[in-house]
């Protein structure tokens, strides 16, 4: 009943709610990103979410559009300055994506939106995760965030699929306050925020907004 019909009734409420509520902080947030790191202020992005069907995820941007000499972007750990990495740490840059929960396209709580090259390189067992919508926050997040590794994420990711539940939701919501407030778990060993997967058994490349 609840995965069917509660969850998105509690998603939508909730949403509203925050969106209202925030919408100062919302707003300065977006000022400030502005004036640190120019526009465009969100940062918009393809990633898949159930049953993999594409939408445009929205965050506040974290790093620059700086460029070395042969007009590549400059690795993340140069563009991600202290602006970036407080966003990050304290989940600001997450604010904007209650807009895509109040639009349905994902959930307060379900497993983080990857990017839509990933798909091809998951097994059928993490490819699960995309039987429920895609959540600003998640099982995986609270246990441990970017600093696990892949394998254990979608584990996690596919434990919460089976056992998705209000209790469960409620508990993850709780668990996710105190994570921001500790800013556990941000960056993976060895990289600006979490390495790319490149499939199983593939060790990780770069980083990612």
């Amino acid at each position: 009943m609840y995965s069917r019909w509660g969850k998105r009734a509690f998603d939508l409420l909730v949403a509203s709610i925050l969106l209202v509520l925030l919408s100062p902080l919302i707003l300065i947030v977006g000022v400030v990103v502005r004036v640190q790191l120019g526009g465009p202020v969100i940062f918009q992005q393809l990633r898949p979410g159930e049953r993999g069907e594409l939408f445009t995820i929205y965050k506040f941007r974290s790093m620059n559009s700086e460029r070395g000499e042969d007009g590549e972007l400059l690795p993340d750990e140069m563009r991600l300055g202290w602006f970036g990495r407080f966003l990050r740490s304290t989940s600001l840059d997450e604010l904007p994506e209650l807009w895509n929960v109040v639009r349905g396209e994902m959930s307060l709580v379900g497993p983080r939106p990857l990017l839509p090259r990933y798909l091809e390189r998951y097994s059928p067992e993490q490819a699960r995760r995309m039987e429920v919508r895609p959540g600003i926050t998640g099982w995986a997040q609270v246990n441990g965030r970017n600093a696990v590794s892949w394998d254990s994420r979608f584990k996690m990711d596919v434990w919460y699929v089976d056992h998705l539940s209000f209790r469960l939701d409620v508990k993850v919501l709780l668990m996710t306050i105190v994570r921001v407030f500790r800013r556990e778990g941000i960056t993976a060993e060895g990289h600006a925020t979490v390495g790319e997967f490149r499939g199983n058994g593939e060790p990780p490349s770069k980083d990612l907004e």
